[in-house]
Formats: structure tokens, sequence, C-alpha cells
């Protein structure tokens, strides 16, 4: 595989600059929450509880669940991606006034995430306020058919740039090689990122849970981005693990906020962009194994309710919510889930190396 026709490896940034950058943003997380989180419950800017399931069904399991954190504050993805902004344009003054040679901010490598994260994140932004107003035909935020072409739109744009622009015509197939596909990377392109967006929008249900899944995702593609020797994209990998490490750091339970569309959409979208810049996308169902059960789930239960009668394999789905129905309770469900994403991660990153 050989990713240096693609993207650019210089210019370099050390581990320590890595790690620098990467504490300047879980501390800037930590710092500012209280206040933000002030900011959210003095303009009830909260958590509104879900009164219909994914099939269009009374939620209420959901509900019996989750009822007590209704008015949460809710938008916590907003602190998420405007720390990383925030580091990204301090490291590009460093940049500028000579206090260190390169900044994140470099075209090669981070513009493109970077515009996913605050594309993907304005748009979760309005799906989440719109939702706390009680717009939207269910009064659950923009409706299924906006939003499914807001996602596509993006997807779109970036699936164009990379293959008109970066050239990108080739899926690496681990323990194979290369597999020239052509212009059928523009809708893989797509489905890969709108798949990954929503798949961890439906993965962020219980306290904790997606936030500790995407640290174990960006840690290990991180890692696959260092050993290939894009060190920027390696940091910008690492002040997303550290955004994201500051808000679960007040999102385990009981949480305190939630990162709403605006980070889950976000991030997914962000992890899926990483994933193809590196040509590992063949490897992120396998590091991002839970997100794909969470999403299959939901596919299956729709489609046994559809076609057997409005019978269900599931207690509720996403899955998460059958394993709390079956009784685990919400701390066990996450920490398994969590052990499960980090073990498959570490496979993940295994075979992205050797294969």
């Amino acid at each position: 595989m050989i990713i240096n026709d693609f993207i650019p490896v210089r210019p370099e940034i050390s581990l320590a600059s890595i790690l620098v950058y990467s504490a300047l943003t879980f501390l800037i997380g930590i710092f500012i929450t209280p206040c933000f989180v002030q900011f959210l419950k003095k303009n009830k800017i909260g958590k509104q509880l879900r009164v219909e399931s994914v099939d269009g069904n009374d939620a209420s399991i959901f509900r019996h669940f989750h009822q007590k954190k209704k008015g949460t504050p809710t938008m916590g993805g907003l602190l998420i991606w405007g720390s990383i902004l925030f580091t990204v344009v301090f490291s590009r003054i460093l940049s500028y006034i000579g206090v260190v040679e390169h900044s994140l901010l470099q075209r090669g490598q981070v513009y493109l995430p970077l515009f996913t994260l605050v594309t993907l994140g304005i748009l979760g932004a309005v799906d989440d306020y719109w939702s706390v107003l009680g717009f939207g035909k269910k009064k659950g935020g923009i409706d299924v058919l906006p939003k499914i072409l807001s996602l596509f739109l993006v997807g779109l744009l970036g699936a164009l740039w990379f293959h008109f622009r970066l050239a990108y015509d080739t899926v690496h197939l681990p323990f194979y090689g290369d597999f020239y596909i052509n212009g059928w990377y523009i809708p893989l392109f797509i489905f890969v990122l709108m798949g990954t967006a929503n798949a961890v929008n439906f993965t962020d249900g219980l306290d904790g849970l997606a936030g500790g899944l995407l640290v174990i995702s960006f840690i290990a593609f991180g890692t696959l981005a260092y050993l290939e020797g894009l060190y920027i994209l390696a940091g910008f990998c690492g002040i997303l693990v550290a955004a994201v490490s500051a808000f679960l750091w007040n999102n385990v339970p009981p949480a305190l906020f939630f990162m709403g569309d605006t980070g889950s959409l976000a991030l997914g979208g962000t992890l899926a962009v990483i994933a193809m810049m590196i040509d590992q996308v063949l490897v992120l169902p396998i590091i991002g194994i839970i997100f794909v059960v969470e999403m299959l789930s939901v596919i299956i239960q729709l489609l046994s309710k559809k076609f057997r009668n409005g019978k269900k394999v599931f207690k509720a789905a996403p899955i998460h919510h059958h394993f709390e129905a079956l009784g685990w309770g919400e701390s066990k469900v996450t920490m398994r889930l969590w052990i499960l994403g980090g073990f498959f991660a570490f496979l993940g990153v295994i075979v992205g190396v050797i294969g």
C-alpha cells in the first residue's frame, strides 16, 4: 500500500509536539466545561426524550431506563470540536510567529478531516437545537430526508475531491493489495461517510458509550497514520482523542452533559474520512466493530418488523438498549462494549500494519 502517492508525508512534527497539543486540547476541554454546561443550562438546551423508537413505535423501553436524563444539557459536541479548532488555530499562530516550525493546519493531511468535522458539526448543531425547540415533523430536530440529503452532499463533495483532485481510485485489501475500482470510489466514499456518521450517532445512547469507543478508534487510526509517516494527521488524531477524552471525563455515568448530534455526526464522519485518507477503509469495520453492530441491529430490527408481521429480534434497538432491557445495567453495557471495542481496535491495527 503506497499512501505517499496520495498524501504528502511532509512536513513532520515530533511525537513530543503531538503529546503537547493533545494535552493542551484536553486541558481546554476540562477547564471550559463548567462554563459551557452553565451556559447550556441557562439557555435550557437540554435533552428531549424520544417518544418514538427507530421503527416509529412507542419507545417505552428507552423511556423506562432514561426518564431521569430528561433535561440533561446536550450539544456537548460544540465543546469537542471547538477545542479542536482552538488547538489547530493556536498551532498555526505558533508557527507563524516562529515558535514552532510546522503547525497542525496543513492542507495535505488536515484540511479534509477538519472540514468534515466542522461541516457535520454544524449540521448536528442545527439538528440538536431544533430538537430542543421542538421543530421538525416529529418534534425531534431536522426531518430524516433533509438530514440524509445533507450528509449525502458532504459525502459527495468529499468523494469528488478524493477521486478527481487526489486521484484516489483504489481500495487496499488487507493481505492482498490495492484493488482498482475507478469511478466506484465515489459511491463507496459516500456510503462509508454516511454509514459511519449514522452508526456513531446510533451508538450515542448510553453515558460514555460512543465517547469511549471514539477515543479507542481515533487512537487506533492515529497509530496507523503515525506508522505510515503521516505525522500531522497522527497529531490531528491525537487532539481528537484529547478533546473526546475531556468530554468523556464528564460524560461517564451519570453524564453531566451529552455530545448530541453535533458531536456524534461530526466525529463519525471525521473517523470515516481519516480511514479513507490512509486507505484503511476495510480496517474501519474492525476498529469500529461496535459501531457496525449497533447500526446492523437497527437495520435488522426494522427489517424484521416490516417482513415478519411486527416481530422483533431485539427487545429494543440499537442493541445497547436490548442489553439494558436484559437487566445488565447502563454502566455494565458501556464497559463491556468498551472492552470489545478495544480488543477489535487492537486487532484492526495489527491487520492494518501487516496486511
